[in-house]
């Protein structure tokens, strides 16, 4: 018989918390009890621990799960302070179809290079795709072709992997069909896995996208994730309310579906992407080619301004360069400020050559300001949406990110719980902790409650702060003091105590993964 609370010895103790315990219910005051990794108690007692932690005034929660992460390069980045110091303390990569294709190697070079927070990982379809089919070839895979995509999605997931992800606006992705798709999904399915998608249209085409999606779920009787739902494009802000309930409806009909958000009215990815993929099929030189041939760029250019007329949009002052590697001077500069500088003239002629120019000469990353702050709110309000940063571990100081890597999970607590009160306190907790836990099998974490992992964090909600900016994003997040990762505190009084106690998290498929 164990001794009472009263009399026993811990590892560590929280005294004094006001603890939100990630379900959504009501914060409550009281003490945490930690031995070996694993909350022992919760509630008020005598026992001491070897540490203690005053928590006096401030909010005790699970530490915060991101479950879309470009993170492949965690390993170089095993601190991964932006995270940290936001209160994240596991993270999912291997979104948007881009993962490590040896699984197993990854997560196993987790462990031994040792990082400060827990790392999974889903298996990436473009990876996939391009290790069989040799790159981004417009075309379907051959039978044989498929087999070993299905074979690489099997070994994925019996080695760790807690789903399948797609990126259906990258190449080579976004020349597979659903079938395709379905396919891959299935093998996933047969692990207990999910389906993580960046839709193929997140514009005035997204209920196209979605019910592509919804398809999936269903034909591979396989969960689904929708990446950072959004809407992109002033053609597509007013139908947020389509969105919500073709969604709803889905789950009313018995398809789990769920969706993630960062908390930025802007998007960040290749500043290629509004270049037609047949353009950038088949590598850069093969692009090269393409603008050489005067036919071929002209229907290029004639793609590109037709969609940028779709989108109710006249240039593209709207994306800013993030991270051009063969010229950083033009780091931070919008697109016509490029065009300026380089070409004399802003017109959108001179717009386009850039961005051609650029992609031609390696491309960039970019920051593309084009969503509506009102659909942002209605998104974030909704039960079934999660907190993500899409976002990767920073190297401080090096160009000019998206600031949803610095500041994403303190801008949902200091702007839209302290300053604005569109969620309790509570429910933003639930949407950084349970949810995500429990929509990616990450077994007993996201929630304070005896016999689950400490992986925890301690702010004052006063205090919390997102600095980080558009223009200005190299700024880490404010008010998380304390952050533990297994029982070990990796932030104490605000400062690095050098500890990298976290775990690599394998997804632990059935026994006899079940027939597609």
């Amino acid at each position: 018989m164990s001794a009472p609370l009263w009399s026993q010895e811990f590892d560590l103790v929280i005294r004094r918390g006001r603890i939100v315990d990630g379900t959504g219910a009501a914060a409550v005051a009281g003490d945490i009890a930690i031995r070996e990794g694993r909350i022992i108690a919760v509630g008020t007692f005598s026992g001491k621990g070897r540490t203690e932690i005053d928590a006096q005034n401030r909010i005790v929660a699970p530490g915060f799960i991101d479950v879309h992460t470009h993170s492949e390069d965690i390993t170089d980045l095993p601190v991964a302070e932006n995270f940290i110091r936001m209160g994240v303390t596991t993270i999912v990569t291997g979104n948007c179809g881009g993962s490590k294709l040896e699984i197993g190697a990854f997560l196993k070079s987790v462990e031994q290079t040792g990082t400060t927070l827990n790392v999974a990982t889903l298996i990436g379809h473009n990876t996939v795709r391009s290790q069989v089919m040799g790159g981004s070839f417009a075309r379907p895979p051959t039978a044989a072709e498929l087999d070993q995509m299905k074979a690489l999605v099997d070994r994925g997931m019996r080695e760790g992997a807690v789903g399948l992800s797609t990126g259906l606006i990258y190449l080579p992705g976004t020349f597979a069909t659903t079938e395709e798709i379905i396919a891959l999904a299935q093998r996933a399915s047969a692990y207990g896995g999910i389906y993580a998608s960046h839709m193929r249209y997140e514009n005035d085409r997204i209920m196209e996208a979605l019910h592509e999606v919804l398809r999936i779920a269903r034909e591979a009787k396989i969960p689904a994730e929708v990446s950072h739902i959004k809407l992109s494009g002033p053609a597509a802000w007013d139908m947020a309310g389509d969105v919500i309930k073709l969604l709803d409806t889905a789950r009313a009909e018995g398809v789990r579906v769920t969706h993630d958000q960062y908390l930025y009215t802007a998007s960040s990815t290749s500043l290629g992407t509004p270049i037609p993929a047949e353009a950038r099929e088949g590598g850069r030189q093969r692009f090269r080619e393409r603008l050489a041939d005067p036919a071929e760029k002209a229907r290029i250019v004639a793609e590109m301004k037709a969609t940028l007329q779709r989108s109710r949009r006249t240039d593209y002052a709207y994306a800013v360069i993030a991270n051009f590697e063969a010229d950083t001077s033009l780091n931070g500069k919008s697109v016509p400020e490029v065009a300026t500088l380089r070409r004399g003239s802003a017109t959108l002629d001179d717009q386009i050559e850039t961005i051609l120019d650029i992609e031609s000469r390696g491309g960039a990353s970019a920051v593309f300001h084009g969503m509506s702050e009102e659909n942002l709110k209605r998104f974030l309000a909704h039960p079934m949406t999660m907190i993500a940063s899409d976002s990767s571990p920073r190297r401080f100081g090096e160009a000019v990110p998206h600031p949803r890597g610095y500041g994403n999970n303190a801008r949902v607590l200091a702007h839209y719980v302290r300053d604005i009160q569109l969620l309790s306190l509570e429910e933003a907790v639930r949407k950084m902790t349970s949810l995500p836990a429990r929509t990616f099998s990450l077994a007993q974490r996201g929630e304070i409650r005896t016999g689950f992992v400490a992986d925890l964090v301690i702010f004052d909600l006063a205090a919390v702060q997102a600095p980080s900016w558009f223009g200005d994003p190299h700024h880490y997040a404010a008010g998380f003091d304390e952050v533990l990762v297994h029982g070990v505190p990796i932030i104490r009084g605000g400062q690095l105590t050098g500890a990298r106690p976290g775990l690599a998290l394998r997804h632990t498929p059935p026994a006899t993964p079940r027939s597609p």
